[in-house]
């Protein structure tokens, strides 16, 4: 089984009219329309994943850059979803870091320079 992203659709495009578009090149196990999480409107892309491989490569070769109601389809392998780690986003936890005791200034531009003289204080 391969599973294929068919990109750039037009938001009123239906499960029949893809399954109408890929049957001629073999039989399809799913279709996948995306749709928006909070309005359920079509995302303008969906998933087709068809029985054999050759199948679906007859299916990228024909339809990739095929215009179907006035817009070009973009039909290629889907690439796997990635692998997400739970938590909070890519800083791994907590909240705003911020400088505390130093008045928020940042060291990291200065650790290799060499010490300006200080100006004095009077």
């Amino acid at each position: 089984m391969k599973n294929l992203f068919v990109g750039n659709m037009s938001f009123q495009t239906t499960e029949a009219d893809l399954r109408a578009l890929f049957e001629p090149f073999g039989q399809i196990a799913r279709i996948h329309i995306v749709t928006d999480r909070e309005t359920g409107q079509p995302r303008g892309f969906a998933f087709v994943e068809m029985a054999k491989d050759e199948d679906a490569a007859k299916a990228m070769t024909a339809l990739n850059g095929k215009e179907v109601s006035g817009r070009a389809r973009r039909v290629n392998e889907a690439a796997p979803k990635p692998e997400r780690g739970g938590g909070f986003g890519p800083r791994g936890g907590g909240g705003a870091k911020r400088g505390g005791g130093r008045g928020g200034f940042s060291t990291e531009d200065y650790r290799d320079a060499t010490r300006q003289p200080r100006e004095p204080r009077w």
